[in-house]
């Protein structure tokens, strides 16, 4: 992939990203809630205030030259003088940009040195996260729940400081895992595991996205983290432990059962135990449906299982066909599992 092809695509998702956030009324990115952010800021505004001086410099420079030295009224227009050579600038323009970016390298290899060598304790969160196309699976290992979509995470404070470590990895192609509020991008490719950490340091609900293009649906593979007070946390997680409830319909849950679903989806103490889909355990404790896309309720939910592709050009759920007296019963068996 060519650096400008990369460059393209990044500022493609930094455009969708920024506007998923309007459309969410999600905070600035500028405006970093975890060390890890604080850290990648701080050496992004190094950059922007080089750049900008770099930029004031020349600018004056070139401005400069063309009042002082530009054709007016009367002037010879022959050749003026030529300059062949100056060891002087030749010198400038070679030791400061050396200079610029020797700076920029050390501060860059501090604040990675500074991420990556962080020490995770022993009650930290751990959290794998798998990226496919186009959603995003969470394995609490330590908790031994499976949920999708939404990330939650504890609140850290300089009383009760808390720490959650994801371990990333692709179930097909790469992927990205970025948080701009929380953390930097990092891969998430096949057949490799990669590692972040975040300590998020207010409540509330942040807005991440994929940010290598992946296919169809690359921009529109969102998640959300979902920092909560560490009882709240307890309380979800305890939530997330338990077998699905008791069905107020054993006919709906048969209808479920008895349908193709259940090759992709699994739902705890049932016989649907598919891993190509989304964990439908703890389903309505969600906010959204496909990757953020899509507000989840009932209606919602039908549309989505009469027809995903309309809701979601691309994605790899096929289309079922089912009766809609079948469908109505399997929403209602869905929507139970809260």
């Amino acid at each position: 992939m060519t650096q400008s092809y990369r460059l393209f695509v990044c500022f493609l998702s930094f455009a969708g990203l920024a506007g998923a956030q309007s459309k969410h009324a999600i905070g600035n990115i500028f405006k970093p809630l975890a060390t890890p952010a604080e850290l990648v800021a701080d050496v992004s505004l190094l950059t922007l205030v080089i750049c900008g001086a770099v930029f004031l410099i020349v600018a004056s420079l070139l401005a400069y030259a063309v009042i002082r030295f530009g054709y007016r009224e009367g002037d010879s227009r022959s050749e003026p003088p030529q300059v062949y050579g100056s060891n002087q600038v030749e010198i400038a323009w070679t030791v400061i940009p050396i200079l610029i970016v020797f700076a920029l390298t050390m501060a860059t290899a501090r604040v990675t040195s500074a991420i990556q060598d962080q020490r995770i304790p022993n009650d930290a969160v751990n959290v794998t996260v798998i990226a496919h196309q186009w959603w995003w699976e969470f394995r609490y290992t330590d908790l031994k729940f499976v949920t999708a979509e939404e990330l939650h995470v504890p609140l850290s404070t300089m009383a009760q400081p808390k720490l959650t470590f994801l371990t990333l990895k692709s179930a097909d192609v790469a992927h990205g895992f970025w948080v701009p509020q929380l953390a930097g991008k990092t891969d998430v490719i096949p057949n490799r595991t990669n590692h972040m950490w975040i300590d998020p340091k207010e409540l509330g609900i942040f807005l991440g996205n994929c940010s290598e293009y992946c296919g169809t649906q690359h921009a529109k593979m969102e998640l959300r983290v979902v920092v909560e007070t560490p009882e709240d946390f307890a309380r979800w997680a305890a939530a997330q432990q338990a077998k699905a409830a008791a069905p107020e319909s054993a006919e709906n849950q048969r209808a479920f059962l008895s349908s193709p679903c259940i090759a992709c989806h699994a739902v705890s103490g049932t016989r649907a135990l598919g891993r190509m889909g989304p964990d439908l355990t703890h389903l309505m404790s969600r906010q959204t449906i496909a990757a953020t896309e899509v507000p989840l309720n009932a209606a919602t939910l039908r549309d989505w299982i009469a027809d995903p592709q309309r809701l979601k050009p691309g994605n790899k759920m096929p289309t079922i066909k089912l009766s809609g007296a079948q469908r109505d019963q399997i929403v209602a068996y869905l929507t139970t599992l809260h």
